[in-house]
C-alpha cells in the first residue's frame, strides 16, 4: 500500500508542469501554443530564451531524481541485500514520474516528451551511465545544433550502454533500457521527420563558432 502512494506521488511530482507555470506566470502566455508545442525544455529555450530554457530542463531534470528517489521512505529498500528489489522499485517509481511528465493532471495532461525527467531518472538509478549519456549528447548537440537529435542519440545511447558495454544483469532494467530507446523514438517522430526534410530548428549555442566560419569561407573566395 505505501509502495502505491509513492508511485502517486511521484506521478504528480513528475506532472508538474514547468514549462507551462513558468511561460504563463512570466510571460503570460501557455508554451504549447508556440513553436513545436511542446512542453519541454527545448521549445522553452527557443521560445523564451536560454535562461528559461535551462531553469526548465534542470527542473525536469529534479522531478525524475526526487520521484526516483522516494524508495528511501520504505527502509526495506535501504538495506544492500534488498538491492534486485529496489532496482525495481526505482525503476517504478522513475516510470511514473515520467509518465506525469508526458500526462501532467496539473496541465490537462498535455506535457512534454519525457527526456529531462527519464535522464534525472537514470541519475538516481546508475548514474555513470546517465554521464555517458551526457557526453553523447553534448557531442551530437556541439556536431549538429539539434537537442532533438541529441536527446534521441543519447536516449539510445542509454540502451547500448546498459545492454553492451555495462552488461547490466538485471533483466527489468534491460527492458527498461529497450523502452527507453523505443520512447523517445516514438515521441520524436516529428523532429525526425523535420530534420530529414531539414525544417528542424536548432539552437543557437554555437552562433560565434558559425561566424567564424562563415568569416573564413568569405575570406578564402
Amino acid at each position: 500500500m505505501k509502495e502505491l502512494f509513492l508511485i502517486i506521488l511521484s506521478y504528480l511530482i513528475g506532472s508538474i508542469p514547468t514549462s507551462v507555470w513558468v511561460s504563463k506566470y512570466f510571460f503570460e502566455i501557455d508554451i504549447r501554443d508556440y513553436g513545436s508545442g511542446n512542453a519541454g525544455a527545448t521549445n522553452t529555450y527557443r521560445i523564451l530564451g536560454k535562461k528559461w530554457g535551462t531553469f526548465v530542463m534542470v527542473v525536469d531534470m529534479l522531478k525524475g531524481v526526487i520521484g526516483t528517489s522516494l524508495y528511501i521512505f520504505m527502509p526495506f529498500y535501504l538495506s544492500n541485500e534488498h538491492q534486485l528489489q529496489r532496482t525495481n522499485f526505482m525503476i517504478g517509481l522513475g516510470l511514473a514520474s515520467v509518465a506525469g511528465h508526458i500526462f501532467p493532471i496539473w496541465a490537462g495532461f498535455k506535457g512534454g516528451k519525457g527526456v529531462a525527467t527519464l535522464f534525472g531518472m537514470a541519475v538516481a538509478i546508475q548514474p555513470l551511465v546517465a554521464l555517458c549519456c551526457v557526453g553523447v549528447f553534448l557531442v551530437v548537440l556541439y556536431l549538429t545544433r539539434f537537442v532533438s537529435l541529441s536527446s534521441i542519440l543519447a536516449g539510445v545511447s542509454f540502451m547500448v550502454f546498459i545492454l553492451f558495454i555495462f552488461n547490466e544483469k538485471e533483466q527489468l532494467y534491460r527492458i527498461f533500457a529497450v523502452l527507453v530507446a523505443a520512447m523517445v523514438v516514438l515521441t520524436h517522430q516529428k523532429n525526425i521527420t523535420r530534420i530529414l526534410k531539414g525544417t528542424e530548428s536548432k539552437v543557437p549555442i554555437l552562433k560565434y563558432r558559425d561566424r567564424r566560419k562563415e568569416r573564413r569561407n568569405i575570406n578564402d573566395n
